[in-house]
């Protein structure tokens, strides 16, 4: 079986830790910031954990 492409948009999106799990950014924090409250700005800027089955695919499109 040939060697499977790393799915490009994924990766750019998605880093892997070295414990092995996988994060992302948070959405929602660009613009119209200034309804948004400073908790809830504040929480944006942290990295969200993906888990569950999603994990699985996302693992299969970076080819890890």
């Amino acid at each position: 079986m040939p060697k499977l492409k790393t799915h490009k948009g994924t990766a750019k999106r998605v880093k892997i830790t070295g414990s092995g799990k996988i994060t992302r950014e948070r959405a929602f924090g660009n613009h119209i910031l200034a309804k948004k409250s400073k908790a809830r700005k504040r929480n944006m800027k942290t990295d969200a954990v993906i888990s569950g089955k999603i994990k699985k695919n996302i693992k299969t499109a970076l080819g890890v």
